[in-house]
């Protein structure tokens, strides 16, 4: 019996049936706008001979307007339409279904022309939308309804009409951004005319055996978003217009409340959708940080939906279902939710890809095949760059020996799990390990190595790391200073008064970790009080009245940077508002342009600018130092020294804020060229 029967039991739509009761969920991944589309279609592909059952593109724009940038991809013209014909051929050889979503941004969209419901500005774009007449909605709806006639003629099975997370329809739908007064504004009634016209109109241009998903913002998180009953309600309305499935939003754009990042607990949002079963007659989608099958599986079995959607999961592993299926959980590349190189390229305009997995949207160009003829590999280092290498050799059909002087493999990964919030990085260095042995390579851990021992190998690989940079402060060799490797390795008791220097990734992470007494990720309550979520049949939008109630802090920090800019300005895109707005909510106090001027027993002198002004001594009972790193090149030297050629990779290549997303790239890509 299948150890997941819920997850892989089929799904009867009556015109189709779908094998299992997982969706690729949409993700834009800027692939269409490449023009690549053998590239596109092989993304695709792969994800269909992965085992899942129903995929969704990314959001294609309806019109020019709808776009979310300029140039954005959409089924314009017939060259369009026989371009997607190539993604959903390739799909249906692989054995799998595909829907295309129609994106329609709004004021969302990055580009002055954008249009919606009134003219009131989104807070992440800078340009106002023109509020729309009513010939101007009748042509929003007629463009949906051709998309949605060019998706079949494309090839598509379906269509995903995206009505949440703040876009376009969304808009119309709430009090929040819709100030009309005709019938299109208004009443509830008259704000949900509009998803109700696109889902009716789209069913009789495209006919009864095509799956009309509708995406339904179960919980808004904005101010002045809807109530449960009124979710209710237009999932009734969406149903009799003819939508087949309903699949769940969570939460606009612009909330102030994480709903995908690595902090927000595992399927956190599942009991949102909960609500709905049983109220509608037509199979609901849940979503958000769903990424194992064991998940999953509970979702479905305790009742929360009849189908699960998981996005990223399927850049970090494609074969997610399959390895399901037979068996395998353990050799599932895990989504970390980290944004690094999904969401924060999208938001940047680069294709996307996965920290885990350097190969998603990149599989005609990083080739996987086997090698003609092996040779010995010697990998210094069990990082993330050193097994990513080792790891791809082997699978190539390399003898990989790994080698490091820690008796346990994950390098600085195994610091990185101990940041409150960043749980998943437990099981990323546990499927390092399951994924190695899988590979046959060989461990040799606890073990140093220098040039004798690395001359019998055909290829010598160096992912020997970073060392702490030295900040240089007088007084730094006093009892109350501690590395941050001294702190997150728990080799060291810390005062009750902190001062962290460097306001980087990990300045961040350790403040986090110093002020956090249990984990909020590790448990759902904890974690709504902390952000301020309730449910939206006791509070409007499900935004708390008591707005956010964090646990107090476990002790007083200040971070501290030199730079003179916004404490963490350069961390992630889409995270770093998220850790700014933690810190925030412990009390840090951040501050900017710092100079270090000495450590005492009584704490840290600095003062401030370029003229060193304002001199003050933070009191406190331990400094942290987090100044940075420097590239453990010693080895690398001493190859080099001997006339031996070695590929260095990762942090001893660049040290640059531990960028696990760099060195995985590093490592995978070296290991598919040799």
């Amino acid at each position: 019996m299948s150890s997941y029967p819920n997850l892989l039991a089929p799904l009867d739509l009556g015109f189709t049936t779908l094998k299992n009761r997982v969706l690729m969920g949409s993700m834009h991944t800027n692939l269409e706008e490449t023009g690549d589309w053998n590239r596109v279609a092989e993304f695709y592909a792969t994800r269909a001979r992965g085992g899942v059952a129903l995929m969704v593109t990314g959001g294609m724009a309806p019109n020019r307007e709808g776009g979310v940038f300029p140039g954005a991809a959409g089924l314009f013209t017939e060259q369009d339409i026989a371009n997607h014909r190539m993604i959903t051929d390739r799909v249906h050889d692989a054995g799998g279904k595909i829907a295309m979503q129609i994106l329609h941004a709004g004021r969302y969209a990055y580009s002055p022309d954008c249009v919606g419901p009134s003219a009131v500005k989104s807070p992440i774009s800078p340009f106002a939308p023109k509020e729309l007449d009513e010939e101007g909605i009748e042509k929003q709806i007629a463009d949906i309804v051709t998309a949605a006639v060019r998706a079949r003629e494309a090839g598509y099975d379906g269509v995903e009409v995206m009505g949440s997370e703040g876009y376009f329809i969304n808009q119309f739908i709430v009090s929040h951004t819709n100030k009309r007064e005709d019938r299109w504004g208004g009443s509830y009634e008259n704000r949900i005319r509009l998803p109700i016209e696109i889902v009716r109109r789209v069913r009789e241009a495209v006919g009864p055996d095509f799956i009309l998903i509708y995406r339904l913002s179960m919980i808004d998180l904005i101010p002045n978003g809807s109530t449960h009953d009124e979710v209710v309600q237009l999932a009734q309305e969406v149903e009799k217009a003819g939508a087949t499935i309903i699949n769940t939003g969570i939460g606009w754009h612009e909330a102030r409340i994480p709903t995908i990042a690595t902090s927000v607990p595992r399927a956190a949002f599942a009991w949102v959708t909960k609500k709905l079963m049983g109220k509608v007659g037509i199979p609901v989608i849940t979503s958000n940080r769903i990424n194992t099958p064991e998940v999953a599986e509970d979702v479905l079995e305790t009742g929360c939906a009849d189908m699960v959607s998981m996005a990223r999961p399927f850049l970090a592993d494609p074969d997610f279902v399959n390895k399901a299926a037979a068996g395998q959980g353990h050799l599932i590349a895990p989504c970390i939710a980290c944004n690094q190189a999904c969401l924060d390229h999208t938001f940047q305009g680069k294709v996307s890809t996965c920290l885990v997995n350097p190969r998603a949207c990149y599989e005609t160009e990083i080739p996987s095949d086997k090698v003609a003829t092996a040779k010995t590999v010697a990998v210094v280092g069990a990082g993330p760059a050193g097994l990513s290498a080792a790891i791809t050799a082997a699978e190539r059909g390399h003898d990989v020996t790994v080698f490091d002087a820690a008796d346990q493999l994950g390098g600085q990964l195994n610091m990185a799990k101990q940041v409150p919030g960043k749980e998943e990085f437990y099981g990323l260095v546990d499927w390092f390990a399951a994924a190695a042995d899988a590979a046959g390579v060989t461990l040799a851990l606890g073990k140093h190595v220098w040039v004798e021992d690395l001359k019998g190998f055909d290829e010598v690989i160096v992912a020997t790391g970073v060392t702490p940079r030295d900040p240089e402060i007088p007084g730094q060799d006093g009892a109350n200073v501690l590395s941050y490797i001294d702190v997150l390795a728990q080799k060291a008791e810390v005062g009750d008064r902190v001062a962290v220097i460097g306001a980087g990734g990990i300045g961040f992470d350790v403040s986090e970790y110093l002020v956090t007494g249990e984990s909020p990720t590790e448990s759902l309550p904890d974690w709504m009080r902390e952000w301020g979520v309730s449910d939206p049949a006791e509070d409007r939008s499900g935004l708390a009245e008591t707005g956010p109630q964090p646990d107090a802090a476990e002790r007083s920090v200040t971070l501290l940077q030199r730079k003179a800019e916004k404490p963490g300005k350069r961390l992630g895109k889409t995270t770093g508002w998220i850790h700014r707005a933690a810190l925030m909510m412990k009390g840090v106090d951040m501050r900017a342009g710092v100079n270090y001027e000495s450590i005492t027993a009584e704490g840290l002198h600095v003062s401030y600018g370029d003229a060193r002004e304002k001199p003050e001594l933070i009191e406190c009972d331990t400094v942290v130092l987090c100044a940075g790193q420097v590239s453990n090149r010693a080895l690398a030297d001493a190859l080099e020294a001997e006339g031996i050629t070695a590929h260095v990779i990762g942090g001893a290549d660049v040290a640059a804020e531990l960028d696990a997303k760099r060195a995985i790239n590093q490592g995978v890509r070296l290991a598919a060229e040799l």
